[in-house]
């Protein structure tokens, strides 16, 4: 039978107040009746129910998630999912909010992490940017006793608490042994479209993606990879000019959001021949897998990933122990013949 405050109070030969006081860190108690507490509690291997206490007194966690702004739909996705869970964040004791940072800014990240220390909320999910003060901006968030979950993007060397997506390494290979299965003996070069070599989420795809390349039969050329900033417009570009300059290309892995400017300009320049493996399932890579211009989408889920977000930080906040089973994150594949059910055709 675990040890209860009663069983501690008799052994310390003091009252439950003086044990409530001891537990909780509150003033009132003398150093040798606290010692005599604390020796109780040791001997009796004692271990505090730090949940439950806090809903004895109605805490309520405010945790903030911080997001790149801008045009990518599965960003916008994760807002979306963050405000819905919002909805219902009293039945949970937590209060949500939503921050957002120019994409691979990592000055504005680490501002804005700064700024949710400031707000003494009892938890920050970020997507994380690979730079130094981004992991400086987390060490401030540790001395202040405030737990951080990488989001999406890892940025495993700055002590963070958790990171909650799915393994990018191993979803650049799996990206890999699906374009090189599908080309099989066909030749020709494969260009590679990433948002910015600074997110950890694309370098560890990309590692993956080259590793899985080199070890197919055959050998194919992989062109220096284009950085479209996730951005629509200079994604068209990017790809519009390689595919100009690159007439034998065979196929394309975006690794990235840029894919409205990827489907725009393999539409325009009417290259339904090529093998184009993309990631996130959006309702426009959803049409351009339907309509056979994408081959093959690699997704995670955004409501699963805001909602283990902020389970591991309620955790983190009372000191208990993360469900690391329940907290992985899927990486699903889709092609054409497997493709759930269209959301926004069901409502």
């Amino acid at each position: 039978m675990r040890p209860t405050v009663h069983d501690i109070a008799d052994k310390a030969g003091v009252s439950l107040a003086t044990v409530d006081r001891v537990l909780n860190d509150r003033p009132g108690v003398r150093g040798v009746t606290r010692a005599r507490v604390e020796a109780a509690i040791a001997a009796l291997g004692y271990v505090r129910d730090v949940a439950a206490a806090n809903l004895a007194k109605g805490r309520v966690y405010p945790l903030v998630f911080i997001l790149p702004e801008g045009d990518n739909p599965f960003m916008r996705g994760l807002e979306a999912e963050v405000r819905r869970a919002g909805l219902h964040s009293a039945a949970e004791r937590t209060r949500l909010s939503v921050a957002t940072v120019p994409a691979f800014d990592a000055a504005a990240l680490a501002k804005a992490i700064d700024a949710a220390i400031a707000g003494d909320v009892s938890g920050i999910a970020a997507v994380a940017v690979d730079a130094p003060e981004v992991s400086d901006a987390i060490a401030r968030a540790h001395a202040a006793g405030i737990p951080v979950v990488t989001l999406v993007s890892d940025l495993a060397g700055s002590g963070r608490d958790h990171f909650v997506g799915v393994d990018n390494i191993a979803a650049g290979r799996t990206a890999g042994s699906l374009m090189g299965r599908f080309l099989g003996g066909r030749p020709g070069p494969v260009a590679v479209l990433a948002g910015s070599m600074r997110v950890r989420d694309h370098g560890e795809r990309l590692e993956g993606f080259l590793a899985a390349m080199s070890a197919m039969p055959q050998a194919r050329a992989i062109l220096p990879v284009l950085e479209g900033q996730d951005d629509p417009e200079l994604s068209f570009s990017l790809i519009a000019d390689c595919l100009a300059k690159v007439p034998d290309l065979a196929g394309i892995y975006s690794l990235g959001a840029g894919n409205r400017g990827l489907i725009a300009a393999l539409s325009a320049g009417g290259r339904g021949d090529l093998c184009v493996i993309v990631h996130e399932l959006t309702g426009e890579t959803r049409a351009a897998l339907e309509s056979g211009v994408v081959d093959a989408v690699l997704n995670q889920d955004a409501g699963h990933e805001v909602r283990s977000a902020i389970r591991v930080l309620r955790a983190k906040a009372d000191g208990l122990p993360v469900n690391a089973a329940q907290e992985r994150i899927r990486l699903d594949i889709f092609i054409k013949d497997n493709l759930p059910a269209d959301p926004d055709e069901e409502n």
